[in-house]
């Protein structure tokens, strides 16, 4: 269940900060910002639960940032047309590729195991 919070977190977290753009600049819309709080609150109750789970902090926080950067710069190629230089498309490669070697890495069972002894 922990991993389903953690997926609501970050898509969330993305509307979030798609809408900071939608929010900011010329032809700024007052209600995005709604959007905004409401993403941003929703984002870190989900993590919250996510860690009342029993997902370790440090993989929920690098899953949840990893994942956000990387679909916020997809997002931002996508709804608004920014470029995503070959450099930029490495680095997604390189945080994607980070994220899954600490999940991996990652000592799933005894961490579990010690949240159900306390």
């Amino acid at each position: 269940m922990g991993y389903l919070y953690l997926s609501v977190a970050i898509v969330a977290e993305v509307i979030a900060t798609t809408f900071l753009k939608v929010a900011s600049g010329e032809g700024s819309k007052w209600w995005a910002y709604l959007i905004v709080a409401a993403g941003y609150l929703l984002a870190f109750t989900m993590l919250s639960l996510t860690l009342g789970a029993g997902v370790p902090l440090g993989i929920a926080y690098a899953v949840w940032a990893g994942a956000g950067v990387v679909l916020v710069a997809v997002v931002s190629w996508l709804a608004f047309g920014e470029l995503l230089t070959w450099q930029q498309l490495v680095g997604i490669a390189l945080v994607v590729g980070g994220v899954l070697l600490l999940e991996l890495g990652g000592n799933h069972g005894d961490a579990a195991a010690a949240g159900k002894a306390s």
